[in-house]
């Protein structure tokens, strides 16, 4: 059990965390600053934790003041906080001291070039330092920081950056992946010249692009770090969410906000402490990386990885976790999978005697993942699988230290949340029956708002099924033993290799090519992972040369992680009476699901093409 969560025991003499959960969920207030207190949060709480109601009517901590950054870099200055690795560099640490000293420099120099309060920046980057001094120099001054890495293409990013209109932009002169190189100078010039917004670009690394790094920060160095306090609801980050039509979602969050829903997941449930050493396999386009950030506010060394994890060889994660004594390692549900195909056994080869905690997010996890960890790396090594995601940046359902792990299963809920699963009228799914992930009460991390949004696309996302409760969109089922299991997406939002993929993202690039009148994308399980699967009508037979033109323009236009698995010919694709794709009706039936109410599909004879092909394709 983590030392946090018995204070929390003994704080109100329960007598296992089932009872601890139950208190949090009737009495929110409480137990919210109760947390505020014991993880040790930097600032002026106020008198009152919270005002109004409702998910979106609800203000924590009106009368609070603070800067999640005095958090994040609170602690002894000696103390090595920040190791860095990548394919091509050396290792790099930073103390705390020499944290501190790069994140005034930065702060210092955005002040100078008219960065205020509430003005929005960028980085275009790997998972590196700079990225982190970048982001908590822009939140010193309460300034609203969006990341996004460097394998989204310049199309897929001015989706994105070019909503919110940032002021500056942080961007990486190259990149590495898998033993390999790219240059990033004429994709950069072509993001720059996309955005009208910003008014300098600085480059890490060899470049012609702008200011570098070094350039920028050296007139500031030596700066007081000067930290500017706000209420808990002043906007800190925006992540971006892909839906099935137009642009992706700008979701504004709370820096406060995220800080406290992580470090409760941190503290009471993982159990980082200080001094622990924790790496997620991230990069910076994934709320992971924001969560691995916050691990500075548990005085926690956080180890940033950047590149192939399977590079040069499956064993690259497991001789950090012998080299750097890890006691949390985060990845991919996929990426334990791959580990269990390969028949690894990291406990042969390396020194796995510091980790407490493996962490899997990104899709379920297959309970054969849960054996390998047991077989193959030590079963002293608990399995937290946990699911969440980039709308509250954090997590719905988690781990849960110093409790059995059943078997293929989420522990429990997140304390503070009553989640449940609903059936589609909304009333209580049973122990052991399908349905939606929900969540009952109000926390800290839901979002402020989206940018440029009056509310309704808010409300349309999570609250238009169930009045008044969040509704996640994943399809998930309780346990007898009080856990989840998480089954996939309700909705056709595809998770592909742990990673939400917005269909829009993908019929924008492949419906501009010549000879492709309609596509339909869609995730299928496979191999105990998802894969996904384009389907497409052609103006003629479906070549080699035009599959390949599919990939390489989702390559490049978009990422690498929008490239399908499979691209298939169909020759009709099911639509509504109005016209409209009937993607859900044909995402169910590939995946295997039971199939929703298909009396709005104005062709229903094409769905026999679908449900035949997955019966050969299973």
């Amino acid at each position: 059990m983590s030392m946090l969560m018995q204070d929390l025991l003994d704080h109100g003499g329960f007598s296992s965390f089932r009872q601890a959960h139950a208190w949090s969920c009737e009495n929110p207030q409480d137990f919210w600053s109760l947390a505020w207190d014991q993880l040790g949060i930097v600032g002026e709480k106020g008198e009152e934790t919270t005002a109004g109601s409702g998910f979106t009517g609800t203000q924590w901590f009106p009368g609070a003041s603070l800067n999640i950054v005095e958090t994040l870099l609170a602690g002894d200055p000696d103390d090595e906080v920040i190791v860095s690795y990548r394919e091509d560099a050396p290792r790099i640490s930073l103390t705390r001291a020499e944290l501190r000293h790069e994140v005034a420099a930065c702060a210092h120099a955005m002040r100078t070039a008219g960065l205020v309060a509430g003005d929005r920046v960028a980085a275009w980057m790997n998972n590196t330092p700079e990225t982190v001094i970048f982001a908590l120099g822009a939140l010193s001054l309460g300034a609203v920081v969006s990341t996004a890495s460097t394998d989204f293409g310049p199309s897929a990013l001015l989706d994105r950056f070019g909503q919110i209109e940032p002021r500056l932009l942080l961007v990486a002169a190259s990149t590495r992946y898998g033993g390999k190189s790219f240059d990033l100078a004429e994709k950069t010039a072509e993001i720059v010249a996309g955005l009208p917004s910003v008014e300098a670009t600085i480059t890490v690394g060899e470049s012609g692009t702008g200011l570098s790094w070094d350039q920028w920060l050296a007139p500031h160095r030596g700066a007081d770090l000067q930290l500017e306090r706000f209420g808990l609801d002043h906007p800190g980050f925006i992540l971006f969410s892909s839906g099935t039509t137009g642009r992706p979602k700008c979701i504004v969050h709370s820096a406060a906000g995220v800080l406290l829903k992580v470090l409760s997941e941190q503290g009471y449930h993982l159990d980082i402490r200080q001094r622990d050493r924790v790496l997620y396999a991230t990069t910076c386009g994934w709320m992971m990386w924001n969560w691995l950030m916050c691990g500075l506010g548990r005085g926690a060394t956080i180890v940033l990885f950047d590149g192939s994890a399977t590079y040069p060889d499956s064993e690259r994660l497991w001789s950090l976790v012998d080299s750097e004594k890890l006691s949390f390692l985060g990845v991919s549900a996929a990426l334990i999978d791959t580990w269990r195909q390969a028949s690894l056994t990291p406990s042969a080869h390396h020194d796995v005697s510091a980790l407490k905690t493996i962490a899997s997010t990104g899709s379920p996890l297959a309970a054969e993942c849960f054996d390998w960890v047991n077989e193959a790396v030590s079963p002293d090594v608990a399995v937290a699988s946990i699911a969440g995601g980039t709308d509250l940046c954090g997590c719905l359902v988690l781990g849960v230290a110093g409790e059995p792990v059943p078997r293929g299963e989420i522990q429990g809920p997140a304390l503070g949340l009553d989640v449940q699963v609903f059936r589609r009228d909304g009333s209580l799914a049973d122990v052991g029956e399908d349905g939606e992930l929900v969540c009952t009460t109000p926390f800290p991390s839901v979002p402020v708002q989206f940018w440029g949004d009056d509310g309704t696309k808010m409300h349309r996302a999570y609250f238009d099924r169930f009045e008044g409760i969040w509704a996640h969109g994943d399809y998930a089922r309780r346990t007898p033993s009080g856990g989840f299991e998480i089954l996939g997406r309700l909705d056709a939002t595809l998770n592909v290799k742990g990673v939400r993929i917005g269909t829009a993202e993908v019929y924008r690039v492949v419906l501009q090519l010549p000879g492709i009148h309609a596509a339909l994308a869609v995730a299928q399980p496979h191999e105990g992972d998802t894969r996904m699967v384009l389907f497409v009508v052609t103006e003629d037979t479906l070549d080699e040369a035009q599959e390949k033109q599919i990939r390489q323009e989702l390559r490049n236009q978009a990422s690498p992680r929008h490239v399908p698995s499979l691209i298939v010919e169909v020759a009709e694709l099911p639509r509504t009476h109005s016209g409209k794709m009937t993607e859900l009706a044909v995402s169910d039936i590939v995946a295997g699901l039971p199939e929703r109410d298909t009396s709005a599909v104005a062709n229903p004879q094409a769905l026999d093409f679908f449900r035949s092909w997955a019966r050969a394709n299973a």
